[in-house]
């Protein structure tokens, strides 16, 4: 497969893998519950939410996971893993751009969501980085 020797596409296999275990990893929150969202940093207000049986923290993770597996397929399609999706050249960078804009604009964040844990902010922030530069890199070089 010719997608195999392209370091452009390999970003792309590697950001689209790494964003669709973010996504399962939402999904296990909902599953798990709220030791979950505890453990995961979300804050205490969603961990008591989701406690409560209240439906916001079910369906908060859900749009977010959604949102991930769709950010995860355009990088497959991107790759050449998979068909060709409408609107690729523009997702990609689009996708490596929120994500470096999250991971750099955490501090102004931060203070608008005061119940996530320091180390959330930290290791969300960074994941972000590395998936931002994914995307840029896989965008920039292509399949």
């Amino acid at each position: 497969m010719s997608w195999m020797n392209s370091a452009g596409a390999l970003a792309l296999i590697a950001g689209g893998t790494l964003t669709a275990v973010a996504a399962v990893a939402h999904l296990a929150c909902i599953g798990i519950g709220a030791r979950a969202y505890r453990f995961m940093g979300a804050g205490e207000r969603m961990a008591r939410a989701a406690e409560a049986g209240k439906v916001r923290p079910t369906l908060v993770t859900l749009a977010i996971a959604a949102v991930l597996f769709a950010w995860a397929i355009y990088a497959f399609s991107g790759a050449g893993v998979i068909g060709s999706l409408p609107l690729t050249a523009f997702v990609l960078p689009a996708v490596g751009a929120v994500y470096l804009a999250r991971a750099i604009g955490f501090p102004l964040l931060k203070p608008r969501f005061p119940e996530n844990s320091t180390a959330f902010w930290l290791w969300s922030s960074g994941i972000c980085l590395v998936l931002g530069l994914l995307f840029a890199v896989g965008s920039i070089l292509g399949a």
